[in-house]
């Protein structure tokens, strides 16, 4: 077979892929699954004591569960789909052109999965993958701490060597969602003293475990995903640990890059209405249908156009990844335009609602979501890495600046 007739025979397969996906789709998505959540509420997290917000929520968390394609690009022995990188950029394709809603989010999914396909032991990749893509088992991240953020790899968290467990005893600070994570990954210092990015582990235990205490961290906005974590003498098997001991830091470098492409998919409008239609509803439209404001309409345009190329961009970025080929430091350049963006979209519609976007009595009216949604992008370009730092990696590491 010549490769002209093999990328044909490739291209054919993948147009019946995408007729199937998309028949697929339609016919098992429910009409209430193809809208935007409205609050973190109405997004299925998983984990052991996860409920569902709907019928139809639970409906499309099954089935697509049940087909692979809550990861669909993870192997099959693991949960996953299989799919090959082509049909999984087909399925998203599908999937955003009917504004279908991702049926599980999990930063078991969008972090540590990955972490574990590349470090992980086979007992380690059996025991926790078909949890996470199944959704029994719902994940926080144990990285920063009060002197630790930026400068990560100054952690304090120790854990000590003790048979055949690690006693862990220490804080993190700003853990997502720790106060309903079922279990955590987690860097703690296995080797006092090493230089700071030597000596680190990358280590997993039950948040359940004795000795594992949260306290929520309240914000400007009113709302919080984010705690306060405390580890005092906390027993975890030695063999919990991924990759190798006093490595973690290279685990950890590989977790962030996928962390830093989750966060910068929030400048990305996905299936959300319009900025300029979101904007119409306050300001109105003049006789020929546009925007009733010139300006706006400029800052709205302008937007769309850097929205579009962050979208290429991430297309392109997982292109480079399935083909192996992706610059380790590219997922900062991303994480730093795409939260730069998401604050640029709530500036406008703040400016778009006028006096109305300042309502604050209820954080799910239509108004009152607004300026808390506004406050909390402030946050977009600190967690996950500052902005200032994002730009250090892209100068240093990608543009090789001097100096850098």
């Amino acid at each position: 077979m010549t490769d002209s007739t093999a990328g044909d025979s490739e291209a054919a397969d993948l147009e019946t892929f995408r007729v199937e996906t998309r028949a697929w789709l339609e016919a098992n998505c429910p009409p209430e699954m193809r809208k935007p959540a409205t609050s973190d509420a109405d997004v299925f997290w998983g984990g052991r004591s996860a409920k569902f917000s709907s019928e139809p929520q639970r409906i499309w968390f099954e089935r697509m569960r049940d087909k692979g394609w809550t990861v669909p690009d993870w192997p099959k022995e693991y949960g996953g789909g299989g799919l090959s990188a082509a049909e999984h950029k087909v399925l998203r394709a599908e999937m955003g052109r009917i504004g279908a809603r991702p049926p599980l989010s999990s930063f078991g999914i969008w972090m540590l999965g990955p972490a574990l396909l590349k470090y992980g032991n086979e007992a380690q990749k059996k025991e926790h993958l078909p949890k996470i893509a199944a959704g029994l088992i719902r994940w926080c991240q144990g990285y920063s701490e009060p002197n630790a953020g930026s400068d990560l790899a100054s952690l304090q968290t120790r854990a000590e060597s003790d048979g055949d467990d690690f006693v862990i005893t220490g804080q993190k600070i700003w853990t997502s969602y720790a106060n309903y994570a079922d279990w955590i990954f987690c860097l703690v210092r296995t080797d006092p003293t090493a230089k700071k990015h030597d000596g680190i582990s990358f280590i997993l235990f039950d948040m359940a475990s004795k000795g594992v205490t949260t306290k929520p961290i309240l914000l400007i906005s009113g709302y919080s995903p984010f705690c306060e974590t405390f580890f005092d003498n906390v027993r975890v098997p030695k063999s919990h640990v991924v990759g190798t001991v006093n490595r973690g830091w290279d685990v950890a470098k590989y977790l962030l890059q996928h962390e830093r492409a989750m966060i910068s998919g929030m400048g990305e409008r996905g299936v959300g209405r319009p900025l300029g239609q979101i904007a119409a509803d306050s300001v109105g439209t003049d006789a020929a249908g546009r925007l009733d404001d010139a300006m706006l309409r400029g800052r709205i345009a302008s937007f769309d156009v850097d929205e579009a190329a962050l979208a290429a961009c991430a297309e392109r970025a997982v292109d480079l990844a399935k083909a192996g080929q992706a610059h380790p430091a590219f997922s900062s350049a991303m994480k730093y335009y795409g939260t730069e963006l998401n604050k640029r979209r709530y500036e406008i519609l703040m400016s778009a609602g006028g006096v109305d976007a300042l309502e604050w009595e209820s954080e799910r009216s239509r108004q009152g979501a607004r300026p808390r949604a506004w406050l909390r992008t402030k946050a977009n370009s600190i967690e996950g890495g500052t902005s200032e730092v994002m730009l250090g990696i892209v100068a240093k590491r990608i543009l090789d600046l001097p100096g850098a």
